[in-house]
């Protein structure tokens, strides 16, 4: 693996070619390489005009969204979403992500005790971007068992979107540990404005105060569907 300043240089400034199609999905995604300066990294690429049209989010913003949430995490210090910028792709702009290698077949829903009791992370990073499609195929181990998560385009709503399949730890405190972290975004440590409405970044800064006053993971909601369809 790159470190990171090269696989960051390259995914910025390198030659996009596509190599496939990822078929599952609504959105038009790509697996693609990425050249630069004698180096090829695997990318998945997902332009803007491949995105489906949503009742409930503004068009040609998913991508953006992508981007967002891997500025929050890391501003957060979670190190939870691949390495993700903006580019002009092929197929025009779109969200260029770091390709992480893992097995599709363990996931949350065959997740470990041990390994669901490291998601608190995840949840805590999901409430506060108001996550609205947290599937269990969206969170995994790579081969090293390092965490990460993905698929972030329906993040950010001002509106209360959150539907996960992770409930494990609805009614316990937030860890101090996770809380600290939290600080450091509502303290206004990340520039989203170029991804992000100011009313969308307004609601995120929200969201986090309400996790810091309430320090509690929150139970599902009772008026509206808390999980995302489908689960996997």
């Amino acid at each position: 693996m790159p470190t990171d300043l090269n696989l960051q240089r390259t995914l910025q400034q390198g030659e996009i070619e596509l190599k496939g199609q990822f078929m599952l999905g609504s959105n038009y995604t790509f697996l693609v390489d990425v050249r630069h300066e004698g180096q090829t990294l695997q990318a998945v690429y997902k332009p803007s005009k491949g995105e489906q049209p949503l009742w409930d989010f503004e068009d040609n913003t998913l991508a953006l969204r992508e981007v967002a949430a891997y500025l929050v995490s890391e501003a957060l210090g979670f190190d939870l979403v691949p390495f993700t910028v903006l580019r002009d792709g092929p197929f025009g702009p779109g969200s260029l992500q770091q390709f992480i290698e893992y097995d599709p077949n363990h996931h949350y829903f065959n997740f470990t005790d041990e390994e669901k009791t490291l998601l608190k992370p995840v949840v805590l990073f999901d409430l506060l971007c108001n996550n609205a499609d947290r599937k269990g195929s969206h969170i995994f181990f790579d081969a090293a068992h390092k965490l990460w998560a993905i698929d972030h385009g329906l993040c950010f709503h001002e509106e209360d979107k959150l539907r996960t399949v992770i409930w494990d730890f609805a009614g316990e405190p937030i860890p101090d540990s996770l809380l600290s972290h939290l600080s450091r975004l509502s303290a206004g440590r990340v520039d989203l404005q170029r991804y992000l409405s100011p009313g969308e970044v307004t609601a995120l800064q929200s969201r986090a105060e309400a996790l810091l006053a309430g320090r509690v993971f929150p139970p599902p909601p009772a008026d509206r569907r808390a999980f995302p369809y489908p689960p996997l």
